[in-house]
């Protein structure tokens, strides 16, 4: 029998081996298995996945939060002047992103699966980039209400849907690794975004526009070019990526089911409300939307006035933009190195409570001293702890969801806290709490990061719980005679933690 068949073979049976950090049940008896093509293919098939998806789906996730946050580089280089708008009217373009962004998280991933991620992702982008271009056209505070309104509305269900997509590429156990690696774009945006920033506006006055147009003319342009880019390269799915020879992708697929990244049956991954209903009472998903609600509020507070807060510490103009690319940087590196960590042992919960602590210690160090030296190094830790804690959720969530349209429900519902979190700190840091201080909103900081911890914790101690329980389950049921569809709930399902 080839080594072909014998993965067919599998793949309608005993599934493969899974990480060393699952239950033992896992592990699957793979000697039948040719050890030297078990070892090339294990070797080329993510390598392939990480040169083709990855960067793809790193590039979606990066112009998207560019052309989402360089609204406060654009504050910073003059539009809140030359728009002639208040604090509070500026807060309400940024509010007015999140509501149709909100709206759009859960049935974006709902029909993701039917369109197909080749398709309704590039479309996105391209939406979004043409609206993102317009911003550095408009004369008027109508104007830009508008143009926040559309952006959120294209913008809208990206960033579950990236999620979701590359659950559908990767096992449970290398998930956060790549989770993390697009998403820590975000922080890079941070640091990218006042570098350019700083750049593009020494084009002030060029044909007659000013420098912070500037910024939302290029960076948009780029990202429509981006998008009809990704339409010739972005694959569907394992099964029809065409740089995967038919050897790799029934691997793949293999591996997939074996970690209960996909279910083995694909009759399970049928749409259902009732997948949507069980998602959201899922306790392990509401103690994830808390956690996330928390994270999504110090994490969109700073994206979006991180400028203005450095602006505030004594920096002026592109000083002030330059000041504000360190913090972001330590936050890619702490949260690729977590990302490993948390892969190889498996550490979901410890992972986001150690994040969790690195926000508590910034925001505390920035509301207990009047030192600006102090404060700008307080946001190394803040930012760190709000960048690096994000996808350890994100990947926590989409472990222990299954079959498809319950995952698929499960992220959006703690996107949709995330995005709610947004708006709350928009109002935080732009009208409720006064700058250079903004005390009301880093005390509510520090208790959201004390709520993450705890939420964190308690979330770890359920799914051990749950382990232990399906392990007795185990031992009285056979796994023939339990009912069909359970998804994540069946005994045979381990949980992440």
């Amino acid at each position: 029998m080839t080594f072909l068949n014998t993965l067919e073979t599998r793949w309608r049976g005993q599934p493969l081996s899974s990480p060393e950090h699952m239950d033992p049940l896992e592990k699957l008896d793979q000697d039948d298995l040719p050890e030297k093509d078990r070892a090339v293919l294990e070797g080329v098939v993510w390598r392939k996945l990480d040169r083709w998806v990855l960067p793809m789906c790193t590039a979606f996730y990066f112009i998207a939060f560019f052309d989402r946050s360089n609204i406060g580089n654009a504050r910073v280089a003059g539009m809140q002047t030359a728009l002639n708008i208040s604090n509070y009217q500026y807060t309400v373009a940024l509010t007015l992103t999140y509501v149709p962004y909100v709206a759009m998280d859960l049935p974006a991933n709902l029909v993701l699966k039917r369109v197909g991620p080749n398709l309704l992702l590039p479309a996105m982008a391209a939406s979004w980039a043409i609206v993102a271009t317009m911003q550095g056209i408009i004369t008027s505070y109508t104007g830009l209400l508008l143009c926040r309104f559309f952006l959120g509305l294209a913008e809208g269900g990206l960033f579950p849907a990236l999620v979701l997509y590359l659950s559908s590429f990767y096992p449970r156990e290398r998930l956060q690794t790549r989770i993390t690696t697009y998403f820590a774009s975000a922080s890079l945006t941070g640091a990218f975004s006042g570098l350019l920033a700083a750049a593009i506006t020494n084009m002030n006055g060029i044909g007659g526009k000013p420098g912070w147009a500037w910024i939302f003319i290029l960076e948009g342009l780029f990202t429509f070019v981006f998008s009809i880019f990704s339409f010739f390269v972005l694959p569907r799915s394992p099964e029809t990526a065409r740089f995967l020879s038919e050897e790799e992708r029934c691997y793949i697929v293999t591996k997939l089911r074996s970690s209960k990244a996909i279910s083995d049956d694909d009759g399970d991954d049928i749409f259902s409300w009732m997948e949507v209903w069980r998602a959201i009472c899922s306790p392990q998903v509401l103690m994830l939307c808390v956690i996330v609600f928390f994270g999504g509020t110090m994490l969109f507070g700073l994206a979006f006035f991180e400028p203005t807060i450095v602006a505030g510490l004594g920096y002026a103009g592109n000083k002030a933009q330059l000041m504000s690319v360190p913090p972001f940087v330590l936050a890619f590196v702490a949260s690729i190195i977590s990302a490993f960590v948390s892969d190889r042992y498996g550490c979901r919960g410890l992972t986001a409570i150690f994040f969790a602590i690195w926000c508590i210690i910034g925001f505390s160090m920035f509301y207990a001293t009047t030192s600006q030296h102090v404060q700008y190094a307080s946001l190394f830790f803040s930012v760190t702890g709000a960048y690096g804690g994000a996808p350890v959720a994100l990947t926590w969530i989409a472990n222990n969801s299954a079959p498809h349209y319950r995952r698929a429900s499960g992220i959006a519902f703690v996107l949709v806290a995330s995005s709610l979190g947004g708006i709350l700190a928009t109002w935080l840091l732009g009208v409720l709490s006064p700058a250079p201080k903004y005390t009301a909103a880093t005390v509510t900081f520090i208790v959201m990061s004390i709520g993450q911890a705890v939420f964190a914790s308690l979330n770890l101690l359920y799914l051990l719980r749950m382990n232990r329980a399906k392990a007795e389950a185990r031992l009285s049921v056979a796994k023939h005679d339990e009912p069909k569809h359970l998804g994540d709930r069946s005994a045979w399902f381990v949980y992440t933690y």
